[in-house]
């Protein structure tokens, strides 16, 4: 006999709509957790600049007045726009000759020998000197200015996707020989999934250093930038000024990071098993 009352839920649908909040409550976690995160992070920036006034460390108010307005007069969006173009600019340039130069040493033992000192050489110079050389011997012009971003960050990509190109499972080159792929099959089907993992590796870190080396581009030799007005306001002494274009440029590339990149690495390993 049913003696439940008419319009009483039954117990699995009880059952249903918990397992359904909890899920919910899960998927939004990671969010909420950010954002308190952020959050905290405001009201303990608030405090200390209201506590401590000062010129040098302005309060959240002030640096987000600042970037009002040189949104609104477009001050903000073109030198960013130029910022991230040459960001863009630097890291296919990088990403390319990089990748293409590492693969080929991890493939190739004797080249690796002899090229590995070059790498080593380019790996320990600092980026402030390529930077000033490029200057120098090429001018203060937009081709020396990407050059010299890419130029240190091609070494990073070179020993990145070595170890990559080193770590190819033969067999699958094998298979690649015995089924008699073309040589577009073998890129797209036996070398590139195995080399995305490394690949995604040096965009990622690539990006995070590109941005950075672009700004001392901009500082020392360009006319526009954020780099370039981060250096006018550090004269002027105006730190609210340079908090709103940093944090505008950082807000920016995480974008790019959360809207971009990973999605992105998130599609191209989708046929890789994932842990239970």
């Amino acid at each position: 006999m049913n003696l439940r009352q008419p319009g009483t839920p039954a117990p699995h649908d009880f059952q249903a709509n918990h397992a359904t909040a909890r899920s919910l409550l899960a998927s939004i976690t990671p969010a909420l957790t950010v954002v308190a995160s952020l959050v905290g992070l405001y009201l303990l920036w608030h405090v200390a600049a209201t506590v401590w006034p000062s010129r040098a460390f302005p309060t959240p108010h002030q640096v987000w007045t600042v970037l009002v307005k040189d949104t609104v007069n477009g001050e903000l969006p073109y030198n960013l726009a130029i910022t991230l173009a040459r960001v863009v600019a630097a890291f296919v340039l990088a990403m390319a000759i990089g990748s293409a130069i590492g693969i080929l040493l991890g493939m190739y033992r004797r080249a690796d020998r002899f090229f590995n000192a070059w790498v080593i050489l380019f790996l320990n110079i600092p980026a402030l000197v390529i930077i000033v050389l490029a200057y120098i011997w090429f001018g203060l012009n937009e081709v020396a200015a990407i050059g010299a971003v890419a130029v240190n960050k091609i070494p990073t990509v070179v020993v990145t996707m070595r170890e990559g190109a080193r770590a190819l499972d033969p067999r699958f080159g094998e298979m690649a020989s015995v089924y008699r792929f073309s040589t577009l099959d073998r890129l797209r089907h036996v070398l590139l999934p195995q080399l995305q993992p490394y690949f995604a590796a040096a965009a990622r870190s690539g990006i995070a250093l590109i941005w950075k080396i672009v700004l001392v581009v901009e500082l020392l030799g360009r006319s526009n930038g954020v780099g370039f007005q981060i250096h006018l306001y550090f004269q002027l002494f105006d730190v609210a000024a340079i908090l709103a274009y940093t944090l505008a440029f950082v807000a920016v590339m995480l974008l790019i990071e959360l809207l971009l990149v990973q999605p992105f690495e998130r599609y191209a390993t989708r046929w890789r098993r994932r842990p239970a």
